[in-house]
């Protein structure tokens, strides 16, 4: 426990402190540290990447898949996986505790590391693809942070050796999806608890039956996950539009506060302005897993004409996430009276906010919204564990299955059991994941960034 804890501090604890003017300190985390200047220089070299093409991102999203190899998904289809598990606790919870923590000012530094990170998302993504692939097992194609690391440390052409630092990513996604999973079943069991009165048993037990019946079966995750996804993000949107639409005279106040907190205007004085900065870009960070190398494994499996396709896909899978859903949450809650939500914390707050602007169906909504969050996360998890299993065991059904009841067990588990630090595991593992993918990503990001110009000379 105390080597464990140590290796959650230095992922995530403060490792530099910078005084502020009132009396406030700035701290900063090894991952913020590794991470935001990352996202600026790929920001910079992709010459701000997410503003120029955004056009291109919906054209190639509505593209008409041309397969190339049998059961291979499309680039959209891709996209989906990939804003499955983005999309998740993160956007509704977590959204919820950096604005508790750090005001309304946390929601603009979510905005700037989602800017950001839509760059860093591309360049992996797109080596993700340079470096996939075909998959005997699925059909399709396959691939990842693994593989791409892999071709990193290992030159020689033929070689079947494993790379040590693709081993250590491979093994930190498979602790870290293992950790995920059992906070997705107990965040769902709470929320049907809170919402329906219903037993977190009975809960669980059909939660991890459902989802048994999906992962195991060959070809039924993608196939899910195209309806769900869509669904979910769709009816969140829009209600979050009729929210705002209800308080629309609110809005610019809201706004305000939002920038002005941000600066640190008000929070300099009273010594928050750390605070403010440092729970916005780490939430945002989390949510949107830029740089993590997760979203580069559903990437890979992309049949796509162009990497720097798929890659401009999953930059704007960074803004659906952090832009669009993460800001759906914080409009609920800061549009709701703050003598409301005093006192409050987590999924109770939310749901008290939802059951201001919408009465008692705004708490169901929620407690919905959140299973298939969460559901959708599960799947979307293991199809990322597909590449990363097979890298480490080779290619054979039983490694592949033997991890997915693994999961499913530590779904199980985490809807029965009260808060243990083996659902820290999922916030080391993406810690651990992040320092290894990008060892090889920044050294091969050249790759990533003439990928992009040759698709823009195509363009031309």
């Amino acid at each position: 426990m105390t080597v464990f804890r140590f290796v959650y501090w230095i992922l995530w604890g403060d490792l530099i402190t910078i005084p502020l003017p009132g009396g406030s300190t700035l701290g900063l985390s090894l991952l913020v540290l590794l991470l935001i200047p990352s996202g600026i220089y790929f920001t910079v070299r992709t010459r701000f990447l997410l503003f120029r093409r955004f056009g291109d991102m919906l054209k190639i999203a509505v593209e008409k898949k041309t397969s190339t190899q049998k059961h291979s998904i499309s680039g959209l289809q891709a996209l989906i996986i990939s804003t499955a598990t983005r999309v998740g606790m993160g956007n509704l919870v977590g959204v919820v505790a950096a604005i508790s923590i750090g005001g309304a000012g946390a929601v603009f530094w979510m905005w700037v590391t989602a800017l950001l990170g839509s760059s860093t998302a591309f360049a992996e993504a797109t080596l993700a693809q340079i470096y996939k692939e075909k998959d005997p097992l699925y059909g399709g194609y396959r691939g990842g942070p693994a593989y791409y690391i892999h071709h990193f440390f290992v030159k020689e052409e033929g070689k079947k050796k494993r790379s040590v630092i693709a081993v250590l990513f491979a093994i930190s996604g498979l602790i870290c999806w293992c950790g995920i999973s059992q906070v997705i079943g107990n965040s769902v069991s709470s929320a049907f608890k809170n919402a329906f009165h219903i037993p977190p048993v009975w809960t669980t037990a059909v939660l991890v039956l459902i989802a048994a019946v999906i992962v195991l079966r060959r070809d039924a995750t993608v196939k899910v996950l195209d309806i769900i996804v869509p669904i979910m993000a769709g009816f969140y949107f829009l209600l979050t539009l009729i929210i705002i639409v209800m308080n629309i005279g609110q809005l610019p106040a809201v706004f305000s506060r939002i920038f002005s907190e941000a600066f640190g205007l008000r929070q300099a004085a009273a010594g928050g302005f750390g605070a403010v900065l440092m729970n916005g870009a780490k939430r945002g960070l989390f949510s949107n897993e830029a740089g993590s190398g997760s979203a580069p494994c559903a990437a890979a499996a992309a049949d796509i004409s162009h990497p720097a396709k798929e890659g401009l896909l999953q930059a704007f899978g960074v803004f659906i996430d952090t832009i669009v859903i993460c800001s759906c949450s914080a409009m609920i809650m800061l549009l709701t009276p703050q003598s409301m939500t005093q006192g409050l914390e987590g999924m109770d707050l939310l749901q008290q906010a939802m059951n201001y602007h919408m009465g008692s169906f705004g708490v169901i909504f929620i407690a919905v919204v959140l299973w298939l969050f969460s559901f959708s996360t599960f799947i979307g998890i293991l199809f990322y564990a597909r590449p990363n299993v097979a890298y480490l065991f080779g290619d054979n059904w039983l490694s592949q299955t033997l991890y997915k009841l693994l999961a499913l067990v530590m779904l199980f588990i985490g809807g029965l059991a009260a808060y243990t630090f083996v659902w820290d595991l999922g916030d080391v593992g993406i810690g651990l994941m992040t320092i290894f993918n990008m060892i090889a990503l920044i050294p091969m990001s050249g790759q990533a960034l003439a990928s992009l110009k040759e698709y823009e000379r195509t363009r031309k």
